[in-house]
């Protein structure tokens, strides 16, 4: 099924407003992957959901996005009962490589070190939001509603307005929360005055898919090199998406470079252990920011995913924790409803953002002090991160531990990952 053809509903349904003064439990603004699986993970709640998508089809499936999923996003999916119509669609890796530039010291992670069949997933955008798009298409009590364009909010004590732009037409709709998955530019979070902090990093990063002409054995490197995290993630039909960062200038000269030159830079950098190769498709650039939104929440409003909160892209985070947040926020106003609480009350989302938002920022921490740990030559931490590898190839705790952070197997695990 085309990506533009899954479950639009092009106007929203003339019915009246239930005896509450609402018409809808919630409202999820971004149809992206984060949105979707909100709406997802609440198939089954009571709740009535409105899932708002600006685009008929992203951006970034243009662009050929694609992420590490993270062993708890693949739990949390399995929870939500979509990750069967996923997985055929996505690839493996059953060993990680994290190393140093030439440093000879390789740490190397592998399924026994937690006793798991695989340590984790790599999906481009379009095998996660298809069927996303297509599950939500049998939830029930989700209305989906694209294209479509909020142009106005307004919080009042019991209710938000929302007044959504549909073609020509302005319709409103009042509900007890709104979500904001709209990204990191959000316009939700903008027009009620939430603050964030954060930085541009010196680096950009360039993605792009090669073939290499030996298999890719299913398994991932992290390289640091002074310029920045070099990432080689392996997908289906022995493809690899690379992620490679470096300073602003020297990534948009090799962006600038023909594709027999691109390849020749990246031999250099990929090493020579899979054979030569191929590229496949056009290389795109992108700036690295850092972003915590001061406050995830406000009355009758909830932030998640790059609404929240940016990371650098070094050990492929930042997708990651958005589905912790949808799945968290979904738990969180589940039990409130199911308890009679107004789940747009204050009191109830803090309970989200008290669990979300300090495990985001150390993550958030641990990618930033990885970048700068790593991204540079200044003598002293050279000695400390090649001494860090070094023990951690050599205590087993520390390596599991290390393990266990990159791919979420650490704080607070939603209840959607333990069915």
């Amino acid at each position: 099924m085309a990506l533009t053809q899954v479950h639009q509903t092009l106007s929203l349904p003339q019915t009246p407003p239930n005896p509450q003064g609402y018409d809808y439990d919630l409202v999820i603004v971004g149809g992206g992957i984060i949105g979707l699986t909100l709406a997802s993970a609440l198939k089954d709640s009571g709740l009535s959901v409105l899932l708002i998508e600006a685009r008929v089809a992203s951006a970034a499936v243009a662009k050929g996005q694609a992420y590490a999923v993270h062993m708890l996003s693949a739990l949390i999916y399995q929870g939500i009962g979509v990750w069967d119509q996923i997985s055929p669609q996505i690839a493996k890796y059953c060993q990680v490589r994290l190393s140093d530039a030439d440093y000879p010291d390789v740490v190397e992670f592998a399924t026994d070190d937690i006793g798991k069949p695989e340590l984790g997933y790599v999906a481009e955008h379009q095998a996660l939001l298809q069927p996303l798009q297509e599950f939500v298409q049998n939830c029930t009590n989700v209305t989906y509603l694209c294209p479509a364009e909020v142009v106005k909010t307004q919080y009042q004590q019991d209710i938000v307005a929302v007044d959504i732009k549909i073609a020509d037409k302005i319709q409103t709709v009042r509900s007890r929360l709104l979500v904001a998955a709209d990204g990191s530019r959000s316009r939700i979070r903008e027009a009620a005055g939430i603050k964030t902090f954060g930085w541009k990093y010196w680096q950009s990063c360039i993605v792009a898919f090669v073939k290499p002409e030996k298999s890719h054995n299913n398994t991932a490197y992290e390289r640091f090199w002074t310029s920045g995290p070099f990432a080689i993630l392996p997908l289906p039909g022995n493809r690899c998406r690379i992620v490679w960062t470096a300073p602003h200038e020297e990534a948009k000269a090799l962006c600038a470079l023909d594709d027999e030159q691109f390849l020749g830079e990246l031999s250099r950098r990929y090493g020579d252990h899979m054979g030569k190769l191929e590229l496949l498709g056009d290389r795109f650039i992108f700036q690295v920011q850092l972003m915590q939104s001061d406050r995830y929440v406000l009355p009758r409003l909830a932030l998640i995913g790059d609404a929240a909160h940016n990371c650098h892209p070094v050990g492929g985070q930042g997708l990651n924790l958005g589905i912790r947040d949808a799945a968290a926020l979904a738990q969180v106003i589940q039990k409130a409803h199911t308890a009679g609480e107004d789940i747009g009350n204050i009191k109830i989302l803090k309970r989200y953002e008290s669990w979300r938002k300090r495990e985001n920022l150390t993550i958030l921490g641990f990618t930033d002090l990885l970048d700068r740990m790593f991204s540079n030559n200044f003598f002293p931490l050279v000695v400390i991160r090649r001494l860090g590898l070094w023990l951690m190839r050599r205590v087993p705790v520390l390596k599991v531990f290390a393990l266990k952070l990159m791919i979420g197997l650490t704080g607070r695990t939603p209840e959607l990952a333990r069915r």
